[in-house]
């Protein structure tokens, strides 16, 4: 039987957590998929112990830190499916899982991407993303973070894209924009290819039956300087890349005063300036993605302000199917 989704995990010294994923992805409904982990030099032993543990999962060892973005990218070039799913290691579906997300790809041909139910492992009640989302300033969010799971909408909608953390692309779609920029190495890299994707015509659906629970930040640590220098640094290279500049001079002031208290913020409470570092670098970047910008096609409006209603629409369509294909030709 030929695989239809492939499932890539990017692991780094997470044997405590992988050894969960793995027990997970066994017990998937899915009868048929292939599982291949890239591990970007990991001295905890994960290797050896899938080899031995899971020898039917691929496993790609990286001999060196290779971020999440190029890891990601290495997987989805090694794998064969038609369906590309990518779980972080310290994420742990339920068993509908892989089958709910298929179940929602295949609906219209212009899906090419699928957001999943992400929940607090903590919090299992807690929503931790149903998506990923734009506001008008530019800055990209958990969608839905923190609310209530009970109070997800039952049926699937139209979101801007979906957190990699648990995600499904059409690999007919990847072939089309490209996988990951590995200048990202980690954060916004899934902003960015869904900005990408969107803007190439192809959609995104969140599939509320398609349930996982995950330890959030596990691996970059909630307040790390590792994470805000990269938040900062792929945050602005997004932004250089993507934001519709005309509309971006009404709220450019706003959007300042709020990046400078984000910085702002984490230099007090880490005594470092590696937030204001990583946004410098992005600055000093800014006019290689601002060339990369007019290469990038606009067959669909992706401004954010004019997004986001169009969700609020879905949402109260909730019990209805989604209408007619309208993005992609």
């Amino acid at each position: 039987m030929s695989n239809r989704a492939s499932v890539i995990i990017v692991n780094w010294n997470g044997l405590a957590h992988l050894q969960r994923c793995c027990a997970a992805l066994d017990a998937q409904s899915l009868p048929a998929y292939e599982i291949v982990m890239v591990d970007n030099g990991s001295t905890d032993g994960s290797v050896a112990w899938l080899s031995e543990a899971y020898p039917h999962v691929r496993t790609i060892a990286n001999p060196t830190n290779l971020g999440f973005a190029e890891a990601n990218n290495i997987g989805i070039a090694a794998s064969s499916g038609e369906y590309v799913v990518l779980l972080n290691n310290d994420a742990f579906p339920e068993p509908q899982w892989l089958t709910a997300l298929l179940a929602i790809a295949e609906r219209e041909p212009d899906v090419g991407m699928v957001a999943s139910q992400v929940r607090l492992l903590a919090a299992p009640g807690t929503i931790d993303s149903a998506g990923i989302e734009v506001d008008t300033l530019g800055m990209a969010w958990n969608r839905h973070y923190g609310l209530p799971a009970e109070e997800e909408p039952a049926a699937p909608l139209e979101v801007f894209g979906p957190s990699a953390s648990a995600a499904l692309y059409r690999r007919n779609m990847l072939s089309e924009i490209g996988l990951f920029d590995a200048r990202y190495f980690a954060y916004y890299e899934d902003v960015d290819l869904a900005w990408r994707a969107r803007r190439a015509g192809w959609r995104c659906l969140y599939a509320p039956e398609a349930r996982v629970y995950h330890v959030h930040s596990a691996t970059g640590g909630k307040l790390s300087g590792f994470k805000a220098y990269y938040l900062g640094l792929n945050k602005w290279r997004t932004l250089f890349k993507h934001y519709p500049f005309r509309q971006m001079a009404g709220w450019l002031p706003l959007l300042l005063i709020v990046d400078g208290l984000g910085w702002g913020r984490q230099a007090l409470l880490s005594r470092d300036s590696v937030a204001l570092r990583g946004r410098l670098q992005a600055w000093r970047e800014r006019r290689e993605f601002l060339r990369e910008r007019r290469r990038l096609p606009n067959k669909m409006d992706t401004r954010p302000w004019l997004v986001r209603p169009s969700l609020r629409r879905l949402k109260g369509q909730a019990g209805s199917q989604i209408g007619p294909a309208s993005g992609k030709p």
